[in-house]
């Protein structure tokens, strides 16, 4: 049963012709076609060779771009964000000699990865935040014993995508350096942070020794990420970006993925911003729903509606069939308050032309769709 609606549901996402969440869709043959014209047209019409394990043609100058973006010395490419992450911390806490991360309960190093940083690294996670809000400077007091490195995410991604003040951030910042802590952000979504923080990427990445982005959340890439700090940190990430088994043989196609992601969607994530907020007011106004954070505080919000989960992502799957309209490509899932759903909102390209009262409206008809699902399942 659960492979037939899997099957029924990539079918209504392959066939929808409009799209609610984030950049939209894009399939693998075009994909690939224009990145292959991206890169010819890039290079004045030449088609170049590909980099070899990470060196050269569209890997260093992606590199470069995002290292002056942020306004450190230097990046590396990485294959993935996990693996950024984990180099980071594996390369702090051996300059610092000392195994223990200081992190946020929610943060993705325990939510998502397997455990990772203990059972490769032999690391040990110190909870410094539990509350579902951003890690703050009175938090890090609390905890006596040394870190070899503290970690934040911003936004916080499960809890709802909020980020601390400006103010906050720089406080924390500080009573790091006054520990002597390396300060590492995990900044996959900096981008569409910076205006609510009103600071520009360097600014906000000036306040860790390194950084992560990634270059395929609010970038729209094929996957791939970047570690961002010193030359000699930034070294250091190379070397263990070869013992984690990411140093393949050319990683070019994610490179010059991440490239046509700074041009085409950087440029609007504060509209992507300013379009988020606009919605959310418009669903809370009518009462379809609930929003939080209220107003986001990134392109990204979570929207709560009066129905079951599975009754809900079913009636994504047939507003899609007689639509056409794809809307939430996250499924919806249960919250801790009985009879209400939650899923994620991300504010991209193919959000942009949606007007607010449209997206009421596509909400309050998967309510009730799924809503008499229901009706009809309690019969």
């Amino acid at each position: 049963m659960a492979d037939d609606f899997a099957h029924r549901r990539n079918a209504a996402f392959r066939n929808s012709t409009r799209m609610l969440i984030a950049h939209g869709r894009q399939t693998q043959a075009a994909w690939l076609r224009e990145l292959a014209d991206w890169i010819e047209e890039a290079a004045g019409g030449l088609d170049p060779l590909p980099d070899r394990r990470g060196v050269g043609a569209e890997v260093t100058d992606l590199e470069e771009e995002v290292a002056d973006l942020l306004g450190k010395p230097a990046a590396v490419l990485m294959p993935s964000g996990i693996m950024a992450q984990q180099a980071a911390l594996r390369a702090w806490t051996e300059r610092s000699g000392r195994n223990t991360v200081g992190l946020h309960e929610e943060s993705h190093f325990l939510v998502y990865e397997l455990d990772a940083i203990r059972e490769l690294h032999g690391l040990r996670p110190v909870v410094v935040t539990e509350p579902p809000r951003p890690t703050l400077a009175s938090d890090l007091a609390q905890i006596p014993e040394p870190l070899g490195v503290l970690t934040v995410e911003i936004p916080l991604r499960d809890c709802g995508h909020v980020l601390p003040t400006w103010d906050e951030l720089v406080e924390l910042s500080e009573a790091a350096a006054r520990r002597g802590v390396p300060f590492h952000m995990d900044g996959a979504r900096i981008w569409e942070s910076a205006p609510f923080l009103g600071h520009s990427f360097a600014q906000i990445a000036d306040l860790a020794e390194s950084v992560y982005v990634s270059l395929y959340k609010g970038l729209g890439g094929m996957g791939g990420a970047l570690l961002a700090g010193p030359q000699d940190f930034v070294a250091d990430a190379r070397r263990w970006r070869v013992r984690h088994g990411g140093n393949l043989p050319s990683l070019f196609p994610l490179a010059a993925a991440g490239r046509i992601g700074l041009r085409r969607y950087l440029p609007h994530v504060e509209a992507y911003v300013v379009r988020a907020r606009e919605i959310a007011a418009a669903i809370q106004a009518s009462g379809v729903g609930l929003i939080y954070p209220s107003p986001p505080h990134t392109n990204t919000f979570r929207v709560f509606l009066t129905a079951p989960a599975a009754a809900l992502n079913l009636a994504v799957v047939t507003y899609a069939e007689d639509t056409g309209v794809w809307s939430f490509p996250r499924d919806f899932r249960d919250t801790e308050v009985p009879g209400w759903a939650m899923a994620e909102f991300i504010v991209g390209e193919a959000t942009i032309p949606w007007q607010a009262d449209e997206v009421v409206d596509l909400l309050a008809e998967l309510r009730d769709r799924a809503s008499k699902r229901e009706d009809i399942t309690a019969s």
